[in-house]
């Protein structure tokens, strides 16, 4: 088996790679980004891999990746399966594994804490593969801090040069992180990028789209063909703002991408139909009736009478950001609106339940990432005349 040192140049969709004592750690939010911020949510967010992959080109039919994975566990809630490996050949599925073991994140919900516990590397292993010469992906898990150990392979590997695909970057909550979709490679932003021929770089960030600055910046600084933000549901679940701040928090966060990409094709994308709070508003706690039954769902704790005093739903989000989109893009020909609900909305709803009263599940991930592909990417999209 040859071992091969991990790089940069094998790794796509991340921004930013830390050298730790046992490998490498790759980052969604370069390290300038995540010292402005000390909240552990989005630190463990932004170090779970959504998006990136390992690429190279080999004759091997037999892969080794070394990996020290992070799981998640919620006191009280049913254990999550282990996060899922997906490998492309030449840009067709060519199979999934997992990592078992790993260190753990012990969550307490009820309490507020969490409790990390180191454990082993394990190794996810992929065999069989065509002697050919071959383009490999091995997708990490959407939903798992994953540090890159060793990689060993029967045969040489040598990185890829850039296939010339349009840079798609996106930015969003956990919907665009992952959330419950069954695989990396079926996060509804993954299977948008694929139908439309775009190189993902996902920067949806559970629980912490937020309208950062520092995330502005990112997406300010951060190469790209096409953008877009899918803004709203984090900031009703966190109930950080009101009505009289969302506004001039959104232009400021559009202001600071422009500043990096002024011409660049740019969607705001409101939130899909989530019926906890469109008329009620945040903050959201997680509902410890259902918990104490070993599941896990949420509840929206605003009350609708406060929206009169400027508190934020998902519907006056919606109207906030039509507004805003349209009011700017008399000057800005190149940024549109999508309505989140023409993703995900009240006929979904009705067929495929969120789960949790918050996540889609990995069918309507699909669905969301084949309508987002149909309405940004097709033909009168607007994406398409960018599209590769």
């Amino acid at each position: 088996m040859h071992t091969t040192p991990l790089t940069a140049d094998l790794v796509r969709g991340a921004l930013d790679l830390e050298r730790t004592a046992i490998g490498l750690l790759p980052h969604r939010l370069p390290a300038r980004a995540r010292a402005q911020c000390a909240d552990p949510q989005l630190a463990m967010a932004e170090s779970q891999p959504s998006g990136v992959r390992l690429v190279f080109r080999t004759r091997a039919t037999t892969i080794e990746l070394d990996t020290l994975p992070t799981k998640r566990v919620f006191v009280g809630a049913p254990p999550r399966p282990d996060g899922v490996y997906d490998l492309l050949v030449d840009g067709r599925p060519a199979g999934s594994a997992r990592v078992a073991g790993g260190s753990t994140l012990t969550i307490d919900m009820a309490a507020g804490t969490a409790e990390h516990r180191p454990g082993p590397v394990g190794t996810v292993r992929f065999t069989g593969l065509p002697g050919a010469t071959k383009v490999v992906e091995v997708w990490l898990p959407h939903n798992e801090t994953t540090e890159l150990v060793a990689l060993r392979t029967d045969a040489p590997v040598e990185p890829v040069p850039a296939r010339g695909a349009k840079v798609w970057l996106h930015h969003g909550s956990s919907i665009s992180h992952g959330s419950d979709a069954a695989s990396p490679t079926t996060t509804w932003p993954a299977l948008a990028a694929s139908l439309g021929g775009a190189e993902l770089i996902n920067l949806g960030l559970g629980g912490s789209a937020l309208l950062d600055p520092f995330t502005a910046r990112t997406l300010r600084d951060t190469p790209a063909d096409l953008i877009s933000v899918k803004l709203g549901i984090n900031v009703v679940n966190t109930d950080l703002m009101r009505r009289r701040a969302f506004g001039p928090a959104v232009h400021g966060f559009l202001d600071s991408i422009r500043d990096g990409h002024p011409d660049t094709p740019l969607i705001v994308v409101s939130p899909i139909l989530c019926p906890l709070h469109e008329d009620t508003p945040g903050p959201t706690l997680p509902d410890f009736s259902a918990l104490s039954e070993g599941r896990l769902r949420f509840r929206a704790a605003g009350d609708p009478a406060e929206t009169a005093s400027g508190k934020l739903t998902l519907g006056v989000i919606r109207e906030e950001l039509a507004r805003i989109v349209r009011e700017r893009s008399a000057e800005d020909p190149h940024l549109h609106y999508l309505d989140g609900r023409d993703l995900y909305g009240e006929a979904d709803f009705t067929e495929l339940p969120l789960p949790d009263g918050l996540h889609p599940d990995a069918a309507a991930h699909r669905r969301i990432g084949e309508r987002f592909a149909a309405l940004a990417f097709a033909p009168g999209g607007p994406f398409a005349h960018s599209a590769v």
